[in-house]
């Protein structure tokens, strides 16, 4: 029995969909007795792939950067900053077997996974609609409003916040198992999900307080530093929840593997966004897509990730 590895954005509703999507493919397609093992992957400052081993009879990475290592058989990513260098991208650009595919017009990985199956395999991905469409949803922003994205009302909403909030792998990965099974209502009332989500949500209520006490907005721009609080894995959509005035939003975090900086843009701002994120995350090492991006730093250097912080503040703020 041969072994499938899929490499996921980890923590990421859109990443361990896109594992879901691909794995239902591989299995239905590709080869029906195979075993999935799969591992998330982080964003971080350094070298991304330096512990990765690749080591199964065959290895995807779906919804983060490309690898140029040989023993890569699949990629899909719809990220702008999808390169970790010029080599990376001539590298993808020469590929010649029809299974890594790159296009960052798509709002989800998941989608574009599902397309790309359906263009080039005649696969269609009945059975996991309401996975596809969530996917959607959440990783483009694609919500009626803040109230909607910070309120939770929805199974996927909760499911969101699991995923972000959770540092089990094992139950990461049960996650990718069961999204090909059962409804997102379903897993929800799974009794170890419910377990995780009830602290969660406690947590998130909290978390909404220490944004609005940390977080300052003027000219359009939403700043915060809440380094000072285990906060890994926040609602990215409070600052607008809070603001919903503001155009652009810059938080500082940290947590045991990196200091951060995320970047993002209001989807129901009432002044258009003008400025690409992800090209103005890449002046600093980071990337992402037109409307998010983030850069990451070793936990050291988090006084330096302030300063960046502080400087992107001040051009989005000018804009304006």
């Amino acid at each position: 029995m041969g072994i499938m590895k899929i490499y996921f954005h980890n923590n990421c509703f859109d990443g361990l969909a896109s594992a879901a999507v691909f794995s239902d493919f591989y299995l239905k397609r590709i080869r029906k007795d195979c075993k999935f093992e799969y591992e998330g992957l982080a964003h971080r400052a350094g070298q991304l792939f330096l512990d990765v081993q690749f080591d199964g009879d065959e290895n995807a990475i779906v919804d983060f950067k490309y690898s140029s290592d040989p023993r890569l058989t699949w990629w899909f990513d719809h990220h702008q900053s999808a390169f970790l260098s010029r080599e990376d991208e001539t590298h993808f650009k020469a590929d010649r077997s029809g299974r890594k595919f790159h296009d960052p017009t798509y709002r989800s990985c998941t989608n574009f996974i599902v397309d790309m199956l359906r263009k080039h395999f005649d696969f269609h991905s009945r059975g996991l609609e309401e996975l596809i469409k969530w996917a959607d949803i959440i990783d483009g922003a694609q919500f009626e409003s803040a109230r909607k994205a910070v309120e939770l009302e929805e199974p996927a909403m909760k499911l969101m916040m699991v995923i972000e909030g959770v540092r089990d792998r094992e139950k990461i990965n049960s996650l990718i198992v069961e999204f090909q099974k059962r409804s997102l209502a379903e897993i929800m009332e799974l009794n170890w999900v419910q377990e995780v989500f009830r602290p969660l949500y406690e947590r998130h209520l909290r978390s909404i307080d220490i944004i609005r006490r940390n977080a300052q907005c003027s000219d359009g721009t939403i700043f915060f530093d809440i380094s000072g609080h285990d906060m890994e894995g926040y609602n990215k959509f409070i600052p607008y929840y809070l603001f919903p005035q503001a155009t652009y939003c810059v938080g500082v975090s940290l947590s045991s593997f990196r200091a951060k900086i995320s970047v993002g843009s209001n989807p129901w701002s009432p002044y258009p966004r003008t400025q690409n994120l992800a090209a103005l995350c890449e002046r600093h090492g980071g990337g992402g897509h037109p409307v998010v991006g983030a850069i990451s730093f070793a936990p050291e250097e988090l006084a330096r990730a302030r300063r960046i912080a502080n400087e992107i503040v001040a051009e989005l703020r000018h804009e304006q």
